[in-house]
């Protein structure tokens, strides 16, 4: 289910929540030079943190190639449709859950102050994005007219396997999504190298 509008909702300059949403791009700077300072991968390590990885980023590509490239906005929180299709009829936020499994699986890649520093991540994660989802759907409750029975079947973090039905036939275009995901590839290619040359290092040192 797919509806359009041309206007964004202003906020409240002292609203911390906004705050979140125009920086999350930047918040996990702190987490990945610690992770990579402190770094200790292990092939068990790598391994098993490059699938949780590849899962988060497959589960954010998945949700872009129906959002499309709003979802990188950092102005005021507003959008142009509601997408109730693909992903988004599984959970509310694949992005956002996209993004947890990732982050998470990087910090297994680095095998770094294991498990305080993944856990950190986690519960940061976890805090910073319920703050954003809950300014965004003020937003989404002011804008589009079914979004409160959207809600009420489509679960917001834990995805309902089985999906909604309702969507409006959207269909993904992943070409893009690739070209939206093209900075995200390229940091996580380049994360990923890193840590595999750590590994590599400290095999040969």
């Amino acid at each position: 289910m797919t509806y359009k509008v041309s206007k964004t909702e202003p906020q409240r300059a002292s609203d911390w929540r906004k705050y979140l949403f125009t920086y999350r791009s930047y918040t996990p700077i702190p987490f990945l030079l610690v992770m990579i300072v402190f770094a200790r991968p292990t092939a068990v390590s790598l391994f098993i943190g490059l699938l949780m990885t590849l899962l988060g980023e497959s589960v954010r590509f998945w949700g872009v190639s129906y959002a499309g490239s709003e979802t990188r906005t950092t102005g005021a929180v507003g959008g142009t449709q509601l997408v109730t299709d693909g992903p988004y009829s599984h959970l509310r936020n694949p992005l956002y859950v996209g993004n947890i499994i990732m982050y998470v699986g990087v910090g297994i890649m680095s095998n770094a102050l294991m498990p305080y520093l993944p856990l950190a991540a986690l519960v940061y994660f976890i805090f910073q994005y319920s703050g954003i989802v809950a300014l965004e759907e003020e937003y989404l409750a002011k804008t589009f007219p079914d979004w409160e029975e959207y809600k009420s079947r489509v679960p917001r973090f834990f995805p309902n396997v089985r999906g909604s039905s309702g969507g409006s036939g959207l269909k993904p275009d992943f070409a893009r999504a690739l070209r939206s995901e093209r900075s995200s590839l390229l940091a996580l290619g380049s994360i990923s190298l890193i840590l595999f040359a750590v590994y590599i290092f400290r095999g040969v040192a």
